[in-house]
């Protein structure tokens, strides 16, 4: 059985048919609930490290300010990140296979290099983070047990991606609740700590910063990642179980982690809940609190660069494209990667935005209406839409540069507005057999 509007797709080289359908169109029978959806994109935001942007914001605007600006940033993230879960719920496709509709088969290679390997470096920071994290709440300083830390962690990550959407709505059906009542109770002993709510408000900033640098950084939490949203909204049964499920996950717990990193960094001067807990003493909750959060959202980022590793090179199946980027991840945390990749893998997040602008821009032209025809082949290279693309990352680079404008938003409103009037320049691209219209 196929999802209305799709063919039968073959089965490459006679091949099980992953569950997970990475490179083929969600059937209707493998679509999932509403509440699924939700459960899986608030599981991926509800995300520690994101605190550590809310961080940076905190001593910078009064309350009232601070929550206007962190209003905005997820305001503008929520609507992009619902836009491209909508189109994944229409097609049923991930991100890296909706590019070859769009920058043709060959260009859809870049997409996949860009997605899958952004990917491989963010699991090995955050499992380096893990062990050493783990050695300062333990008191360990060997190098040993921080990688044996490490290596565990990142097994049972690759374990849970390996198994596939069901194996991550299973963890953040668990994890997450547990998570926000952690997060939520140190929120009130953060309001303890300055008089309660009059006395949060009553704080003055000490840092200053404009508000487009504010708000830049409130989008750019989850930007990347949120580009990869159809990866899941693909199983929506409907186009607005995605879009809702995206607010939920994107806007509100998204939204929620910047605002908590706020609040810490106000009150302890720490954003990051996790060590708050150890200051209070809370080591074992801290650790809770570490694991439980990295690991769901770490396996969803090893799913991410399976599927993208399986359309890079055309196989039916993600997991031995999990399993070697998590070895290649976990080598690179054994490495230090923690210290010094970070600030390179955020620049790469300028770069990955306008990926999503130009999808939607031609999806919204080409296919909106009618949906993807069946039965026909790509072009190798859609060069009009690889053109909207450089022009969009190009200057969403330079406006970090210049310090104008918000970054990522510039470099997906020029991707979606050239790709949109480039749509039908150059060969007219067809679709890949198997290939249709989605739920509505």
């Amino acid at each position: 059985m196929t999802a209305p509007g799709h063919p039968a797709p073959p089965v490459p080289d006679a091949e099980v048919v992953d569950p997970d359908y990475p490179v083929t169109p969600v059937p209707a029978h493998a679509r999932k609930s509403f509440f699924s959806i939700a459960v899986v994109l608030l599981g991926f935001t509800v995300f520690t490290p994101t605190m550590l942007a809310g961080a940076t914001l905190g001593p910078a605007f009064a309350f009232d300010d601070l929550v206007l600006v962190i209003l905005a940033g997820s305001l503008i993230l929520g609507v992009y990140v619902a836009v491209m879960g909508w189109v994944g719920a229409r097609t049923g496709l991930t991100t890296v296979v909706m590019a070859r509709y769009t920058l043709g088969t060959r260009g859809a290679k870049l997409a996949s290099i860009l997605l899958g390997g952004t990917q491989i470096g963010w699991y090995g920071v955050v499992v380096g983070t893990i062990g050493d994290l783990t050695a300062e709440a333990l008191g360990w300083r060997s190098y040993g047990a921080r990688a044996a830390v490490m290596v565990v962690t990142s097994v049972l990550m690759c374990a849970t991606a390996y198994w596939g959407y069901r194996g991550m709505y299973w963890v953040s059906l668990v994890s997450t609740p547990l998570i926000l009542v952690l997060a939520f109770w140190v929120v009130g002993r953060s309001l303890q700590e300055v008089g309660g709510l009059d006395g949060l408000t009553g704080v003055r900033p000490t840092a200053s910063m404009a508000v487009a640098v504010a708000v830049t950084t409130v989008v750019g939490t989850f930007v990347s990642a949120g580009t990869q949203a159809p990866n899941w909204t693909r199983f929506a049964r409907r186009g607005s179980h995605a879009v809702w499920a995206c607010v939920i996950g994107f806007l509100v717990g998204n939204g929620l982690m910047v605002f908590f990193g706020a609040i810490g960094a106000l009150t302890f001067g720490e954003g990051d809940f996790v060590l708050v807990l150890y200051q209070l003493g809370l080591v074992g909750w801290g650790l809770v609190l570490l694991f439980g959060n990295l690991w769901k959202s770490n396996a969803d980022t090893a799913y991410a660069f399976g599927v993208a590793g399986a359309e890079l090179f055309d196989r039916p199946s993600k997991g031995p494209f999990v399993i070697g980027g998590a070895v290649i991840g976990t080598v690179l945390a054994l490495t230090g990667v923690q210290n010094h990749l970070v600030e390179y893998l955020g620049l790469l997040g300028t770069f990955i935005p306008p990926l999503g602008g130009v999808i939607i821009g031609d999806f919204l032209a080409r296919w909106r209406r009618r949906g993807i025809p069946a039965g026909t082949a790509p072009p190798p290279v859609r060069w009009p839409n690889l053109l909207a693309y450089a022009v969009a990352a190009f200057l969403a680079w330079l406006s970090g540069e210049l310090g104008i404008g918000i970054p990522p938003v510039i470099g997906i409103v020029v991707a979606i507005a050239l790709s949109t009037a480039l749509s039908r320049v150059g060969s007219p691209g067809g679709t890949p057999v198997g290939a249709g219209r989605g739920p509505a």
